[in-house]
C-alpha cells in the first residue's frame, strides 16, 4: 500500500459505518411504504454534507500541516485521536447544542431532545444566534491569517509588494488587531442593538481566545528553552495541540450552520460531517509526511490568505447572505494560485 493511500484508511472505513448508520436511521424515521425512498435520500445527504465540508477544509487542513510539521510526533498522533473526538463530539455536536441551551435555558439532555424531536425550532434558534457565531469564528480566523502575514522575519513572500508591505507593518504594535476590531465595530453599527452587541462581544472573546493562546505558546517556547526532555516537549505539545483544535473549531463554525441548507437533522449533519472531518485530518497527515509544504512553498500562504478572507466573509455574512459555495470556491481559488505559482517556481523565494 502506497505512503499516501495508508492515512485514508480509517477515513474510507469511518465513511462506510456512516453511511451503512444513515440507511439504518433512514429506513427506522421512514414512513409506510417509503422505506427504499428515505434511505437513499438519507445516505445522499450524508455523503453530499461529507463531500461539502472535505471541500470547505481545505485550507484547514493546510495551515494544520504547517503548524504540525514542526510538533512531536506522540502530539501528532493525539491531535489526530484524541483531537478527532474533539472535532467532532466538540465543534460539531456539544458547540451548536450549548448555543441552544444558552439561548433557550435548555439543559444538555433536553436540548439534545429538542434537535431530534423539533429539527425545526432547533434550527432556527441556531441560525438566531448567527452573529455570535460569526463574531467569535470570524474574529478569530482573521486574527490567524493576519498573525501569519504580518510577522517582521518572514522572508518567503508569494504575492510580492502585498505581502513584504504586511511584513513591515507587522513591526507596529498590536496591528494584527487593527482590521478585525474595524470591521467588527463597522458591521455592528448597522445590527440591531441587542444582536450587534452580542456581536461585539463574540468577537471580543475570539480575540481573547486568540491572544490567550498565543501567550500561552510564548509561554511554552520561553519554557522550552530553559528545560530539557520530556516536559518540555509536553508544554510545547500541549499548547500546539490546543491551538490547533480551536481553529478547527472556528473553521467548522459557519459549516455547521451551513449544513442546514441541506438538512436540519442533526444525526444527518453529525454523520456527514463526521466523514468530511475524518478525511480533513488524513489530508493534513499526508500533507505533513509527504513534505508537500516544503515541495510548494507558496501553498501556505494561499491557505492563510483563504483562512483571512473567511474570516472577513464570516463576520460579513452578519450583514449580507454569503452562500457556502462562494467561500468555498474563494478558498479553493487561492489555494489553486498559490500551488500553479509553486508549481512554476518551487523551492524558490518570492523576495
Amino acid at each position: 500500500m502506497t505512503r499516501i493511500a495508508r492515512p485514508f484508511i480509517a477515513p474510507v472505513l469511518v465513511a462506510l459505518a456512516c453511511l451503512a448508520a444513515a440507511a439504518a436511521y433512514g429506513w427506522h424515521e421512514a414512513d409506510a411504504g417509503s422505506g427504499l425512498a428515505s434511505v437513499l435520500d438519507t445516505v445522499w445527504i450524508v455523503a453530499v454534507l461529507a463531500v461539502l465540508e472535505i471541500s470547505l477544509s481545505f485550507d484547514n487542513a493546510v495551515v494544520n500541516a504547517a503548524i504540525l510539521a514542526d510538533l512531536d510526533p506522540v502530539w501528532r498522533r493525539r491531535f489526530l485521536t484524541w483531537g478527532m473526538a474533539v472535532s467532532v463530539l466538540g465543534a460539531r455536536v456539544a458547540f451548536p447544542l450549548a448555543i441552544v441551551g444558552f439561548c433557550t435555558g435548555l439543559g444538555p439532555v433536553d436540548a439534545v431532545r429538542l434537535s431530534l424531536a423539533e429539527p425545526a425550532h432547533y434550527e432556527a434558534i441556531l441560525h438566531s444566534a448567527h452573529a455570535s457565531i460569526a463574531g467569535f469564528g470570524g474574529t478569530f480566523l482573521m486574527m490567524v491569517g493576519l498573525g501569519f502575514f504580518l510577522d517582521v522575519d518572514k522572508r518567503v513572500h508569494w504575492l510580492g509588494w502585498l505581502e513584504r508591505s504586511l511584513a513591515r507593518v507587522g513591526g507596529l504594535r498590536a496591528a494584527e488587531i487593527i482590521p478585525p476590531l474595524g470591521l467588527l465595530a463597522l458591521l455592528a453599527h448597522g445590527l440591531p442593538f441587542a444582536q450587534g452587541v452580542r456581536f461585539l462581544v463574540a468577537g471580543l472573546l475570539g480575540l481573547l481566545a486568540y491572544t490567550l493562546l498565543q501567550s500561552l505558546s510564548a509561554w511554552a517556547k520561553a519554557f522550552q528553552q530553559r528545560a530539557t526532555g520530556a516536559s518540555a516537549a509536553r508544554s510545547s505539545g500541549l499548547t500546539t495541540f490546543l491551538y490547533l483544535n480551536l481553529l478547527d473549531a472556528s473553521f467548522s463554525l459557519d459549516g455547521v450552520i451551513g449544513a442546514f441548507a441541506l438538512s436540519n437533522n442533526m444525526v444527518v449533519i453529525v454523520l456527514g460531517l463526521t466523514i468530511g472531518a475524518m478525511f480533513v485530518r488524513s489530508l493534513t497527515v499526508t500533507l505533513v509526511e509527504n513534505a508537500t509544504l516544503a515541495r510548494y512553498i507558496y501553498l501556505e500562504h494561499g491557505a492563510f490568505w483563504a483562512i483571512t478572507v473567511l474570516g472577513a466573509l464570516m463576520l460579513v455574512s452578519t450583514r449580507v447572505a454569503i452562500p457556502d459555495a462562494v467561500t468555498g470556491l474563494i478558498g479553493a481559488g487561492l489555494i489553486a494560485a498559490a500551488l500553479l505559482s509553486s508549481a512554476r517556481r518551487p523551492g524558490r523565494d518570492a523576495g
